[in-house]
C-alpha cells in the first residue's frame, strides 16, 4: 500500500485498502474556522448532538475575519467561541493566541505524522506534510466528524511526483508547486492522493513541504502527503505532546501516474490570473505593473518566508505605488520576526504589517482590491475576485519573487535587485 491507503487503513477495522472503495475511517482532527465552524456547530445541533466525540480532538481557529471586520463577522465568531466554552475545547485559538489555522496547528505539534486529519477549510491538506493524512471536507461532513469521531471515504489513487536534480538560485517550495500545477492543470490529479518524493524532497525544509503540501488542492488532489524522514523528526520531536507514528509506502505500492520532474531546470514562477495553472516563469513574465503585494498566509507566512523577503527589501523601500502588506500566520512567528528584526526591515520598506489573518487571502478585509488593481501575493488562489472586485487580478508567487516586485513596482524577479546570491541573503548581516 502506499503512505496514504496505509494511514486510512490504520484508521479503520480492515486489514488492508485499495483505491475506490468506500470506508469509515477514525478522525484524529477535525478543525473548523470562524466561516465554516457555525454551520457545522447548526448542523451538530439539529442531529442532536450534545457532547462532541472528543473535546481534544476537535479543534477551532478564529482566523479569517479576526480581529472582526463587521457585525456579521463578530457574530460568527461568537457562534465558535460559545460553542469551544460549552464543549470544553482544549484547541480553541482566541485571536490573542491564535494565527491562522493552517500554519498554527503544526506548529503546536496538534498535528502530527500519521494523524488522520479533516477540517473544513479545502486547505487543510498542508498537514500532509508531516505524514499525516489531511483533507478538506465540507462543514456537515465537520458536523459528522464532531458527533462520531468518523467520516467516510473513497480511498484514492496516488500520483507520485519525484523531483530530482539541486535547486536554482532563489528557488523555493512555491515554486515547485506552482510548476507542478502548470503542467497537470487544476484538475490533474482530481480526488488523488499526491505523493511527493525524490532527492530533492530530503533537501527541503518544513518550510517548503508545508507550501507544496497547501497547494495540492489547487490541482484537484484530496490530499498531499510526504514520507516523514529526519526533517519530519526533528520538526515534531520538540512539539508533540502525544505519540505520533511515521508510515512509509511500500516498495510495490501501486501508482496511477508518475511525473519525473528534473527542478534544476525550474526559474521562480509566476501563475497569471485567473488560475493557479496560468504558470510562467519570471523570465517570461514581461512588464506587469502592480499595486500591491501581500507577503503571508498559510501558504508563505512562516518565519522562513519572511526572512526570504526580508533579505530583499533590506535597505530598499517599495515602489511609492505599491502597498506592501506583511502578514505572519502565527503569533510566535511575529514574535520570532520582531526579534530577528525583520520587522524593523519591513517598516523601513514602508510595509504594512498585520496581525495573523486569513483576510487579505480571501478579500475579506487586510487588502482587499479595487477594480483594475493587480496584486502579487505569496497566497494560494487567484480565481476572479478572489481578493476584491471582480475587476481585479491576482499574480501568485514565493516570497522571493512578491518582495522584488515591492521594491521595482512590477513582477520582476530578486536577481535584478541583489543578483544570485542566494535565498534570505542580507538578513542578518
Amino acid at each position: 500500500m502506499t503512505i496514504t491507503e496505509k494511514i486510512l487503513c490504520e484508521h479503520t477495522d480492515l486489514k488492508e485498502v485499495h483505491p475506490g472503495i468506500l470506508i469509515n475511517a477514525r478522525v484524529d482532527i477535525a478543525l473548523g474556522n470562524d466561516i465554516t465552524a457555525p454551520i457545522a456547530i447548526a448542523a451538530f445541533r439539529k442531529a442532536g448532538g450534545r457532547n462532541v466525540f472528543d473535546r481534544n480532538k476537535v479543534v477551532l481557529v478564529p482566523d479569517h475575519f479576526t480581529p472582526n471586520k463587521d457585525i456579521d463577522s463578530a457574530e460568527q465568531c461568537k457562534v465558535v467561541r460559545e460553542f469551544a466554552r460549552d464543549q470544553e475545547i482544549t484547541h480553541y485559538f482566541e485571536v490573542g493566541e491564535a494565527g491562522i489555522e493552517h500554519a498554527l496547528l503544526p506548529e503546536q505539534g496538534i498535528v502530527l505524522p500519521g494523524d488522520l486529519v479533516v477540517g473544513a477549510d479545502s486547505h487543510t491538506c498542508t498537514y500532509g506534510a508531516l505524514g499525516a493524512f489531511a483533507t478538506g471536507v465540507g462543514s456537515t461532513d465537520l458536523a459528522a466528524a464532531m458527533l462520531t469521531g468518523e467520516v467516510w471515504f473513497r480511498v484514492p489513487d496516488t500520483m507520485k511526483i519525484v523531483f530530482q536534480g539541486k535547486l536554482g538560485k532563489w528557488v523555493s517550495g512555491k515554486d515547485l508547486i506552482l510548476h507542478v500545477i502548470g503542467t497537470i492543470g487544476v484538475d490533474g490529479a482530481r480526488y488523488k492522493a499526491m505523493e511527493f518524493t525524490g532527492e530533492t524532497v530530503e533537501t527541503l525544509g518544513m518550510a517548503d513541504r508545508l507550501t507544496i503540501a497547501n497547494m495540492v488542492i489547487e490541482a484537484g488532489a484530496k490530499n498531499g502527503i510526504f514520507v516523514p524522514d529526519e526533517v519530519t523528526r526533528a520538526y515534531v520531536q520538540m512539539r508533540a505532546k502525544r505519540p505520533y507514528r511515521f508510515y512509509t509506502s511500500d516498495p510495490d505500492a501501486m501508482y496511477a501516474d508518475v511525473l519525473n520532474i528534473d527542478v534544476s531546470s525550474i526559474e521562480p514562477q509566476v501563475a497569471f490570473p485567473h488560475l493557479p495553472s496560468n504558470v510562467r516563469g519570471i523570465s517570461q513574465v514581461g512588464d506587469v505593473q502592480i499595486d500591491q503585494v501581500i507577503i503571508g498566509s498559510c501558504t508563505n507566512g512562516r518565519i522562513e518566508d519572511l526572512r526570504i523577503a526580508a533579505g530583499i527589501l533590506k535597505s530598499r523601500k517599495s515602489a511609492s505605488h505599491v502597498r506592501l502588506i506583511i502578514v505572519p500566520a502565527t503569533r510566535e512567528i511575529y514574535r520570532m520576526a520582531l526579534k530577528e528584526g525583520l520587522m524593523e526591515i519591513f517598516i523601513d520598506a514602508n510595509a504594512v504589517i498585520s496581525p495573523p489573518s486569513c483576510g487579505a487571502c480571501l478579500g475579506g478585509h487586510m487588502g482587499v482590491l479595487a477594480n483594475g488593481e493587480k496584486a502579487v501575493a505569496t497566497t494560494n488562489r487567484n480565481f476572479i475576485g478572489r481578493m476584491g472586485h471582480p475587476g481585479s487580478e491576482v499574480y501568485l508567487a514565493g516570497p522571493a519573487v512578491a518582495a522584488a516586485s515591492a521594491v521595482l513596482g512590477r513582477i520582476a524577479g530578486p536577481e535584478e535587485l541583489i543578483g544570485n546570491r542566494g535565498r534570505g541573503a542580507g538578513v542578518g548581516g
